[in-house]
């Protein structure tokens, strides 16, 4: 099998692994502020990470202006900002606008590799992209006829950190081909962290930051350590040979695991719709992972220009 056809499941594990962020995320909402979650998720994740940290600083590999400016932004912009817009999102007690914003997120993704990556798309690209979001969309809701944007503040938030995160997937391919992926995880939890400390600061949230029950702790912990932690190494490892206009397609598969722990924890049956979603979206992304064979082209994105591989 080859490397990118590897890279492409492993970027679609990472986001599988993201869809079990609904069984912590969705009650730390409603018991504590969004920045503070988001603090201290990182907070956690610079500790367990630390040992990769330390060895990025002792190596100390010479980076582009580009390349800080791509860190920042995945750091600042794609975890730490990102995650509380959408973590806030949930507060209104409207989980249907933030799922129905944040498929947009493949468009910004695509915009900003076809400006920053140079990544072209063939016309297979189209039915690829049609049938991924299609499959996506029909997993998120119950009703697909039966969908609206119920309110601005909500829809705004998610739609916020779906541009973050588009944004955050091409950053985080550039990204790759310069720092080792390990090295990558911690230090956008190390950038994450003082700017989820910077707004709880201007939110004036800082007084209670470190009031935790323990039974918040296990779930901000596991919150961590799964969708955080686990899946973003494993999605990084995968980025580095996928075309970022691919992986964001790969990563709409945690809707998949999504509706599968709503249906097996939370007793949630998946309507007739659901399941043909989920049909939909799991062909498309095993015949995009079976194209990644014969190399990027198949997936339906040409590169101009051919960037130095990263460290592994």
């Amino acid at each position: 099998m080859k490397r990118s056809s590897i890279g492409f499941w492993l970027v679609a594990l990472g986001a599988a692994m993201w869809g079990t962020d609904g069984l912590f995320r969705r009650t730390l909402a409603f018991e504590m502020p969004a920045a503070k979650v988001v603090f201290w998720e990182h907070l956690i994740l610079v500790a367990v990470t630390l040992p990769f940290l330390i060895r990025f600083i002792r190596n100390r590999p010479a980076l582009s202006t580009k390349d800080m400016a791509a860190l920042l932004f995945v750091g600042a912009g794609a975890s730490a900002v990102a995650t509380i817009l959408f973590t806030q999102a949930f507060t209104y007690g409207d989980p249907t606008t933030p799922l129905l914003m944040q498929k947009t997120q493949p468009l910004f993704a695509i915009i900003g590799a076809y400006f920053l990556l140079k990544e072209r798309l063939l016309p297979r690209y189209g039915w690829y992209f049609l049938f991924a979001v299609s499959g996506a969309y029909l997993i998120s809701f119950p009703d697909p006829t039966d969908v609206s944007v119920s309110r601005l503040a909500p829809a705004l938030l998610a739609l916020g950190a779906a541009v973050l995160w588009g944004m955050g997937t091409v950053m985080g391919r550039h990204l790759t081909r310069v720092i080792p992926t390990n090295e990558l995880t911690s230090l956008r939890f190390a950038i994450g962290l003082p700017t989820a400390l910077v707004i709880l600061l201007l939110r004036n949230e800082t007084a209670t930051a470190f009031d935790v029950t323990l039974g918040e702790f296990g779930s901000l912990l596991l919150l961590s350590l799964i969708p955080g932690l686990a899946a973003l190494m494993v999605y990084y490892k995968g980025l580095q040979s996928t075309p970022a206009s691919s992986a964001t397609l790969a990563e709409l598969a945690f809707p998949l695991t999504a509706i599968l722990i709503g249906w097996s924890v939370f007793d949630t049956v998946p309507t007739a719709t659901q399941w043909a979603g989920i049909v939909l979206l799991s062909t498309t992304i095993v015949v995009m992972s079976r194209a990644a064979v014969r190399g990027r082209e198949a997936l339906g994105v040409r590169a101009v220009s051919s960037p130095a591989k990263a460290k592994t």
